[in-house]
């Protein structure tokens, strides 16, 4: 179905976002953070990209929550397909059973929001890091004028200027790692680090009573490798760790890596790149009328190592020599997994 047709239970795109306050305007509610000064020039986030790897409990909805909120543009990486035992946490439906999940999350997505651009990739990245690597260095949205992104950041400053600007690419905005291994994880670390591209790690326990958000901007904050989990830093095994069939809904990182998402998109605001929120800690006491609760947050900020600092900067402003010198010696294990 067209959604520009008018066909009953479709809407047509929209052109241009509008503050008017009407109920068949879907970005009316949105643009009233403009209103409100929580940001000063919502629509420029329909210039923005971000890619997702992994639709699942976390990726799921937080590609879902990011079409809602109208952002440009959504590059998916999963490989696996739609199951029965999806349907606990996730925006699919049993008739989608069977198919591949990025494929599902497309069609979704286009009747959530049709004017955001889907850009689907069944695969894995770690065996398909070349097309993983592309996409992220190639696959955002051209750059838009300054009236367009007047009162944004735009692209963030750590993006490297050897691939923005001396080679003319367009990479994307964020990398958003939703992903449940930490193959995958180093995989996602070794590509934002070699394209100078900000990127934010999701983690969440088993019970699904916590989780863990890490923002990583190359050279400026601590990126996965610098600050690795215990399992990783010591060589363990991680099938060691894990228990099979443990899949909860994961809901305090789904919200919260959304909200870092688009205030990392939005705003120049401070943020940590360490947060963590736990609400087993919650607090719920009901007296007659009243209900109270309370939750603890954590968050905290890590530097990179200096010599990791050292070894980017080369990496990213350096002559293509030297950078390929660098990324065989920084990346050496890439395609291992």
């Amino acid at each position: 179905m067209d959604s520009s047709s008018g066909t009953p239970g479709v809407r047509r795109k929209i052109p241009e976002m509008s503050a008017v306050v009407r109920d068949d305007n879907p970005y009316s509610r949105l643009m009233a953070l403009q209103r409100m000064g929580v940001v000063d020039n919502y629509r420029a986030i329909r210039h923005k990209c971000v890619l997702v790897v992994g639709v699942g409990g976390v990726g799921s909805v937080a590609s879902d929550m990011l079409a809602r909120c109208g952002v440009g543009k959504l590059i998916l990486f999963d490989y696996d397909k739609v199951e029965l035992a999806n349907m606990n946490r996730l925006f699919f439906t049993p008739k989608q059973c069977g198919q591949s999940k990025v494929e599902a999350a497309r069609a979704t997505l286009l009747e959530i929001n049709p004017d955001v651009t889907i850009e689907a990739h069944n695969c894995n990245i770690c065996s398909e890091f070349d097309l993983f690597f592309d996409r992220i260095v190639n696959g955002g949205l051209p750059l838009a004028s300054l009236s367009e992104t007047a009162g944004s950041r735009g692209r963030h400053p750590p993006v490297s200027p050897s691939l923005e600007q001396k080679e003319g690419k367009c990479p994307v905005d964020l990398v958003l790692s939703c992903v449940d291994n930490f193959a995958a994880r180093i995989t996602i670390s070794q590509a934002c680090n070699e394209a100078g591209v900000l990127w934010m790690n999701s983690g969440v326990s088993e019970s699904a009573t916590s989780g863990q958000i890490q923002t990583c901007i190359p050279g400026l904050l601590a990126c996965f490798q610098c600050a690795p989990p215990y399992v990783v830093a010591t060589s363990g095994d991680e099938k060691a760790i894990r228990r099979e069939g443990v899949c909860a809904a994961s809901l305090p990182t789904t919200m919260g890596i959304v909200a870092e998402a688009i205030s990392l998109c939005l705003s120049s605001a401070e943020f940590s790149s360490v947060f963590s929120s736990r609400t087993l800690s919650s607090i719920f006491s009901v007296s007659g009328k009243r209900l109270r609760f309370s939750h603890t947050i954590h968050s905290m900020t890590f530097s990179p190592l200096s010599q990791c600092s050292q070894i980017l900067s080369a990496l990213m402003h350096g002559a293509e020599k030297d950078r390929q010198r660098w990324q065989r010696r920084l990346f050496p294990f890439r395609l291992i997994f």
